[in-house]
């Protein structure tokens, strides 16, 4: 209930009043059943825009910190994140994958949209990358169609760090149904699982139009900041006076 308030009432209005966000190829969401939006992650506003324009809900697998903030602040967060359609997802460890897989196979289960970024964190510079096969895995053994989508603008609008957006032009762009259903039975095989993440992946490039990197960012995120660190400790220090 407080999903369709906020999204009706309290922040969808005010979110395509800020933003105003243009809507290309919403026709592609299917109007039922079951189905994957795969899209990619510039901002934290992706949470809550593209749940906006959608005519149907929509639930996305969200970082676990989002849910576990300490105190008054970290409950109100993880209320609200819970009443906008997210599911917590710990993202540490061996199991996390398979905790993240299962969670959006129940989604699916129930004929209802699972939205998911396959590059498994926002990116840090506005360009795309690598895809996890986590998406494939979801799509072959539900066998549900996935939808790409591009978010446009968003990373100009509130970049990592910026708490507050700022109003820019955004738009969200939907593609074409991708249809996996000819390698049906064959979700454990890494070579299939690769070559569909990577269609998933074109099909996002071709609507974002953003540079790719084939690499997983959080693999570039974690080298750029070891190599800041390492630079800080090797720059000199200003004597005292």
């Amino acid at each position: 209930m407080f999903y369709y308030l906020l999204k009706y009432v309290l922040l969808g209005p005010l979110l395509r009043l800020v933003f105003r966000p243009r809507i290309e190829g919403l026709k592609h969401v299917p109007s039922s059943g079951a189905a994957i939006v795969a899209g990619n992650h510039l901002s934290f506003s992706d949470h809550f825009l593209m749940p906006a324009v959608l005519k149907r809900r929509i639930t996305f697998l969200a970082k676990a910190e989002y849910f576990t903030g300490p105190g008054l602040k970290g409950r109100l967060t993880a209320f609200f994140f819970h009443s906008a359609g997210q599911i917590p997802v710990d993202r540490s460890g061996k199991e996390a994958g398979q905790a993240a897989i299962r969670e959006g196979l129940g989604v699916l289960s129930k004929g209802e949209l699972l939205g998911i970024y396959p590059e498994g964190t926002r990116s840090h510079d506005g360009r795309l990358y690598k895809g996890k096969v986590g998406v494939a895995v979801m799509a072959l053994k539900a066998g549900v169609p996935v939808v790409p989508c591009a978010m446009i603008g968003t990373f100009e609008a509130q970049p990592p760090g910026r708490k507050i957006p700022r109003v820019h032009p955004v738009v969200i762009r939907f593609g074409e149904p991708l249809d996996f259903s000819r390698y049906q039975g064959m979700e454990n095989e890494k070579a299939v699982l690769r070559a569909v993440t990577d269609e998933i992946m074109y099909a996002i490039l071709s609507l974002s139009e953003q540079e790719y990197v084939d690499e997983y960012a959080a693999d570039v995120k974690a080298a750029e900041e070891k190599r800041k660190a390492e630079e800080k400790r090797r720059a000199p220090r200003m004597p005292l006076r």
